[in-house]
């Protein structure tokens, strides 16, 4: 469907087999979406996944964790062999830290920290703030429309492009399997919120997943990556100029469902993409529908109350969505006062990648997006709500130590966050070519826009 945008280079294969598989509920006289477990709800949910080879696995993993669960415990044993089980106790703190060590704790350590209820899903707290959000989106749109004055628009556009930025946060959930235990509860309520601000929910679901199992890793990983010198060499000014000169990042993401990152092809609305597996097609086609008919809605919109008053409800609201986006998922893998690893080959594992990634704190915004700055801990364990992540956070760090960096505090609204987007952009441009574990490197040329 969107052939005619993918352009570029072959992406390498997934590390990951994805096999077809189908639900099956284990209790079918109760609504499963009323259901929580909270026995042990880190390794259990209402529903899971039987595959065709005749192996049942949890559902949540499925979407919120590495398919591949032994991965994980190949990362722990390998943890363990390097450093001794729960070895992390007993050492002292090294003033020569290096970040791109392996951790002396294993996935298993952190898991064991975090309280039994953090795991447990709510789907009642999780809709209920659905009902909260899409309330306040329509009152907002209400209160402009009604006072309908030059002053107040500016401050809607910004209040109602960050709660647009709140509805894909509530999305984003349902897609890792942390709204509720139900899948099918999570994709009719993942496709009303994503599809109402134009993200296909399972295209980008399914490219989130490849996100989350392969962070941290130079060429497997989807969102915000590092360009290797080679790629980034190839690139002409122009792409250049786009990716690493404000405002233009900020805008990316709509262009990115569409093609994707440099050295990557394919688009989310193509079932055909190389992001998906034949088993996703029916999946991506009903995204596409969904996003389509959206689309269909706002063009007559359009021609109901003019496009004027289109672009001023929805459409500056959007861009602004956008920012938000671009912003925040930049700012969790980039722009740390310490340069952070990038890893490859045998050095990569789940959770030295997952420890890369970055918590910040957005001041008034943290409860309005759902605490998704309480970052780390979701990329290493995407199941838990996002209403426990703070707690499952405080309960982590003992263990994580050094390898958590604390964020810096915010003020009611996150302004010092531009300061590290502007040094991130002007620094960190790629990674070497070679070796396993790599940091970004600056090209100086682009510090020095007149040379483009």
């Amino acid at each position: 469907m969107a052939s005619f945008v993918i352009s570029g280079l072959k992406p390498l294969p997934s590390i990951y087999h994805r096999p077809a598989a189908r639900v099956v509920s284990n209790n079918p006289s109760k609504p499963s979406f009323l259901l929580t477990n909270k026995n042990y709800p880190d390794l259990e949910t209402t529903n899971r996944i039987e595959f065709s080879s005749g192996v049942s696995r949890n559902w949540g993993l499925n979407v919120s964790a590495p398919l591949r669960v032994a991965s994980v415990e190949e990362d722990e044993g390998r943890e363990e062999r390097n450093h001794g089980v729960n070895g992390f106790a007993e050492e002292k703190e090294d003033a020569g830290f290096d970040p791109g060590a392996p951790p002396p704790f294993n996935l298993a350590d952190i898991r064991a920290a975090i309280p039994q209820k953090c795991w447990v899903k709510d789907p009642w707290k999780s809709m209920s703030y659905v009902v909260r959000d899409v309330a306040v989106v329509f009152g907002l749109a209400a209160a402009a429309v009604y006072v309908n004055n030059w002053i107040v628009w500016p401050l809607y556009w910004a209040a109602q492009g960050t709660m647009f930025w709140a509805l894909f946060v509530l999305g984003h959930d349902c897609g890792h399997g942390s709204f509720s235990n139900n899948p099918k509860l999570n994709s009719v309520v993942g496709h009303l919120l994503h599809s109402s601000i134009l993200v296909p929910y399972h295209g980008w679901r399914i490219s989130h997943r490849t996100h989350h199992q392969n962070h941290g890793h130079v060429e497997n990983d989807e969102s915000w990556h590092p360009l290797s010198e080679k790629i980034y060499r190839s690139l002409d000014n122009v792409t250049k100029m786009l990716r690493f000169m404000l405002p233009f990042p900020m805008l990316a993401y709509p262009f990115y469902l569409w093609n994707r990152s440099p050295g990557k092809t394919g688009s989310h609305f193509d079932p055909d993409s190389d992001l998906f597996v034949p088993s996703e097609r029916k999946d991506v086609i009903t995204s596409t529908i969904c996003w389509t008919a959206m689309a269909s809605i706002l063009f007559g919109l359009g021609f109901t109350m003019g496009p004027m008053q289109l672009l001023k409800l929805y459409g500056i609201p959007y861009v602004i969505f956008v920012m938000w986006l671009d912003l925040v998922t930049y700012l969790h893998h980039h722009g740390h006062e310490e340069k952070l690893p990038w890893y490859r080959g045998k050095e990569w594992s789940y959770l030295r990648g997952g420890l890369t990634t970055l918590d910040r704190d957005y001041g008034w915004i943290n409860n309005i997006h759902h605490d998704i700055g309480t970052h780390v801990i979701h990329h290493l364990f995407p199941q838990i709500p996002h209403y426990h992540l703070i707690e499952a956070t405080e309960a982590a760090k003992p263990v994580l130590r050094k390898y958590y960096r604390e964020p810096e505090q915010s003020g009611p609204l996150p302004f010092h966050l531009i300061g590290n987007l502007i040094t991130s952009l002007k620094k960190d441009h790629f990674v070497s070519d070679n070796g396993d574990v790599v940091y970004y490197q600056t090209d100086p040329e682009l510090q020095e826009p007149s040379k483009l």
